[in-house]
């Protein structure tokens, strides 16, 4: 059953007896999609067996997905489930909570389904099948299913499916095409995909005979992949015809807006705007059109938009999305110099506060979708870097270390003295009003495992390092198994040893990550005839055997990292970086009576690693020496002069990704540099 985290998805034609084995091709079928040049491995091809990954995998298994459920179940905390129960007529009452709860429901189901394929947990799939049962109970005959409208629609006897742009329509259907197809290959069983099947009938059915105008109706466009995935498991045709005109009619939309993507259309962008959530999801899902279809325009726009946000517009940690409320730098399609309110808005290039960062968790795995296709179509490491830069930091940041508590936001400064309270909370909470993020962040912990390992003609590609067991089959079909063995990202040493392959050569790809400067490899024992260059892949081709072993050591000493000096925000500060891992300095881990803000960080400073326990996580942080220069009391001062007294502090930098684990405390990823 091939991966198919999100949205990598990939399937195949193969439609199985309700109760058939679990089919074991493609993630998503990839495998044939004619313009990918890496493909997925299956979804039970990788297994976790220890260290980081592995340690965080058992925690969502055996606490996230259910506390979650506890969450969603409650109609005194959520509502979302019930929202189910009184569209399928087995509970009273009306509709309660945001439209997109459907949606989110569908995200936490997926990671349920995902970590299926993995444990196999028959209590997993009892509880799969009763909650299946009681959606089907909520979709209409023609497809159409969103628990608002069918509950209004049962208690007014009349149709009223989107008459408002607001409602997410698509957005749920799109999360329910994608936890069909997950749940399909977790458990070979059509029950939730057959539901997926008769909701995108029914969008290609809409879209046919609606309006132009009805694209507005595409929030948040979740279906772009959702309704690719559908073409990859089922080969019909007519749902890559509905892809494809997802973009063509968006590109008619009237009175379009930079809050939806849509003030111009997607062929001619070619800059990051507007809700980053909205953007990235589009951008990830027009990837897995062009992967069907090749068509330039596309790829065109997708690199240039990428580099506008990569090098402008991307937070350290791989978070998008700076501004809780920014406005359109170009106004609207019909009244271009109007002041437009965008939501979560990119913002313009070099805009990134930090305080007041927006950096929604979905925008942040909405930039991890895109760039793992970005990787799939092109191979290039420099996509799969940013991958692994959202998981250690961006995506890591938003979960408690328990997996109980989530952020909604993710800051990259926090300070008690601000004096503004913000929209959203400062601490973790286990439940958000706006609950989309967690079971986003629910799926994404449960399928990290899918990106480690991929294929293509030559061979097979290690993209991310953690203990691990890969058992998959080369494209031609031949028997492969590799294992991982590795304390990374605390250490820098790497093994890889050949478990099985075939007897003909093929070529293994170890990613050199882009912050890795000087890198070493050993091929059973001795040095490898090849060239390590940062930000690209390294090719081993060889006649493997058993017993094969490949020793891989990437130099990880912690660096101090500087901005674009555009960035106004950051200029003459530095932030902490050891291997893929950002740090920050909170309050807790200087000297009592310290302000945070008055530390500053020598060019020179030495950081040494110690090995800490935060929350009963295991972790390493930087210890050194800083400058404090004491500045007194600030209230009602906006200037002062520079105090003259300055004196070295300890200081002890922890993995930004933990921050706020031990009580409320001020915190920086940047501090000032004291040159």
């Amino acid at each position: 059953m091939k991966n198919i985290t999100l949205g990598m998805l990939l399937c195949t034609s193969a439609m199985m007896a309700q109760k058939a084995k679990p089919y074991s091709k493609s993630l998503a079928d990839d495998s044939n999609s004619k313009f990918a040049k890496v493909w997925n491995v299956d979804m039970d091809a990788v297994k976790w067996t220890n260290g980081f990954w592995a340690d965080r995998f058992n925690i969502s298994k055996d606490t996230m997905i259910f506390d979650m459920w506890r969450v969603l179940k409650d109609p005194n905390i959520s509502h979302a489930y019930r929202n189910f129960e009184i569209a399928a007529g087995v509970q009273q009452g009306e509709h309660f909570g945001p439209p997109f709860f459907d949606g989110d429901f569908y995200k936490w189901f997926e990671s349920v389904a995902a970590v299926y394929t993995i444990t196999h947990d028959p209590k997993l799939d009892k509880l799969m099948d009763e909650i299946i049962g009681v959606i089907s109970k909520c979709q209409r005959e023609d497809g159409y299913i969103h628990t608002p409208v069918i509950i209004k629609e049962r208690k007014e006897k009349k149709r009223t499916e989107f008459e408002n742009r607001l409602n997410f329509e698509t957005y749920n259907l799109g999360h329910l095409m994608t936890a069909g197809c997950v749940h399909y290959r977790a458990t070979g069983k059509k029950t939730l995909f057959n539901l997926s099947v008769k909701a995108t009938d029914y969008l290609y059915n809409f879209y046919k005979r609606s309006s132009p105008e009805l694209a507005r109706n595409a929030i948040c466009p979740s279906h772009y992949m959702g309704v690719v995935e559908m073409y990859r498991t089922t080969k019909d045709p007519r749902y890559l015809e509905l892809a494809e005109n997802l973009i063509n009619i968006r590109g008619l939309v009237e009175k379009g807006t930079d809050d939806n993507q849509d003030r111009i259309p997607f062929r001619k962008q070619m800059k990051a705007m507007g809700h980053a959530v909205r953007a990235n999801y589009l951008y990830a899902g027009v990837a897995d059109i062009y992967s069907e279809t090749g068509e330039d325009s596309l790829m065109t726009c997708l690199k240039s938009i990428w580099n506008d946000v990569t090098n402008r517009k991307m937070y350290i940690t791989g978070a998008c999305g700076a501004l809780y409320d920014g406005t359109s730098p170009d106004g609207t399609s019909y009244e271009p110099d109007s002041v437009q309110k965008v939501h979560q808005s990119y913002g313009r290039a070099f805009q990134l506060p930090n305080h007041t960062a927006h950096n929604e968790s979905c925008a942040n795995i909405g930039n991890m979708l895109w760039n793992w296709r970005m990787f799939q179509l092109t191979g290039d490491a420099k996509y799969t870097d940013i991958v692994e830069t959202v998981l250690y930091n961006s995506l890591l940041a938003s979960l408690s270390l328990d997996q109980k508590r989530y952020f909604y936001t993710n800051p990259l400064s926090v300070s008690a003295d601000f004096p503004y309270k913000m929209r959203w909370s400062k601490t973790r909470e286990d439940f958000i009003s706006c609950y989309c993020c967690p079971p986003n962040i629910a799926r994404t912990m449960a399928e990290v495992q899918d990106y480690v390992y991929s294929v293509s003609a030559k061979g097979v590609y290690v993209n991310l390092y953690g203990g691990s067991a890969l058992s998959s089959e080369l494209k031609d079909g031949s028997k492969v198994k590799l294992s991982q063995s590795t304390d990374y990202p605390w250490n820098e040493k790497v093994t890889i040893n050949v478990d099985l392959a075939p007897k003909k050569a093929f070529s293994i790809f170890l990613r050199i990550p882009g912050w890795c400067n000087k890198a070493t490899l050993l091929v059973n024992g001795k040095a490898a005839d090849v060239k390590l260059v940062s930000g690209q892949y390294a090719e081993i081709n060889n006649t493997w055997k058993k017993g094969d072993k490949l020793e891989l050591t990437l130099d990880m000493p912690a660096k101090l990292m500087a901005s674009n000096p555009l960035v106004e925000e950051t200029r003459n500060q530095v932030s902490v970086k050891r291997g893929p891992v950002v740090y920050c300095l909170e309050s807790k881990d200087i000297p009592a009576g310290t302000k945070l803000a008055d530390i500053a960080v020598p060019a020179s400073i030495k950081l040494t690693p110690k090995e800490v326990t935060i929350d009963n996580s295991r972790m390493m942080s930087l210890e050194g020496q800083a400058i404090c220069t004491p500045s007194g009391d600030w209230s009602n001062s906006l200037y002062k002069e520079i105090p003259a007294d300055v004196k070295k502090v300890p200081v002890s930098f922890v993995p930004y990704y933990a921050w706020g684990n031990r009580g409320k405390a001020d915190m920086e990823v940047w501090v000032p540099l004291a040159r």
